[in-house]
């Protein structure tokens, strides 16, 4: 179509002009993984699981791309998500390779700070075992990729974290968010701001990818197919990072990228 044209015209450009930093991710945006499902999970060395209701909150702090960070935090403070919030992050947490378990156990410990485990076990737990292919038709759901989440239903400010903050936040509110997390420079957040204004929302998204991963086109293992694409795909890549930068990131174990399987789910 004329947009997606567009589109890949957009990131043609935006290569060619920032070649050595990040054109490599974009050339790989304009190319690479733009389905429903996940294109990674991570996992450790030994087979197990990487992330886990143990080791969620620092992963992400550390890997996790800002939708999944606000969707994270959200959690967090209110002790709960509304329904769209835990389809997106519940996803995105099962793409990564959370187990059912460790799903349902990171979960509880955050909403029975509000409510009863037998609340939670009757309003909650069923929801999760359907994600994971346990209940209902039994299918392996995957996560959103970026452009069902651009494209979804805005979030309700204040009481929903889910949606794209490059494109449901206004400007001030972004800005904040960015000086906050201290994310690259005042230029590199000019940058993204820039994108953000311009409708060009993965494009934000891979450049805070780039700031907060110096030199990560260079760094051997680290596959950023798909960044900018899939916040999956954002979150593999970051945790191969620093991985290789300094032998596990926030993870107590190395970490290997593992393919992930899985079909849409239509919500």
């Amino acid at each position: 179509s004329k947009s997606l044209a567009l589109a890949a015209g957009v990131f043609g450009q935006v290569a060619h002009d920032e070649a050595s930093r990040i054109g490599p991710l974009l050339k790989s945006m304009n190319s690479q993984y733009t389905g429903p499902g996940a294109p990674n999970a991570v996992m450790g060395t030994d087979g197990e699981n990487a992330l886990t209701a143990a080791t969620v909150d620092a992963l992400a702090d550390q890997s996790m791309p800002l939708c999944m960070q606000q969707l994270h935090q959200g959690l967090k403070r209110d002790h709960k998500l509304k329904h769209q919030g835990r389809l997106q992050f519940g996803l995105f947490l099962k793409g990564a390779g959370m187990s059912l378990e460790e799903h349902t156990l990171f979960f509880q410990r955050e909403f029975t700070r509000i409510m009863t485990s037998e609340q939670f076990n009757k309003s909650y737990s069923y929801s999760i075992r359907h994600m994971h292919g346990k209940e209902g038709k039994r299918a392996s759901y995957t996560p959103y990729n970026c452009m069902k989440i651009i494209f979804g239903n805005p979030p309700q400010s204040g009481v929903e974290h889910h949606g794209c903050p490059y494109k449901h936040y206004d400007d001030q509110n972004l800005s904040a968010l960015l000086t906050k997390l201290k994310i690259g420079s005042v230029a590199d957040r000019d940058v993204i701001m820039s994108h953000k204004k311009d409708g060009n929302f993965q494009l934000a998204c891979a450049k805070h990818f780039e700031v907060s991963h110096p030199s990560a086109t260079s760094v051997d293992g680290v596959n950023l197919d798909g960044v900018g694409n899939h916040p999956n795909a954002w979150f593999s890549a970051s945790v191969s990072y620093h991985n290789a930068k300094n032998g596990g990131g926030a993870s107590s174990s190395n970490i290997e990228l593992k393919q992930g399987q899985g079909v849409a789910m239509a919500m």
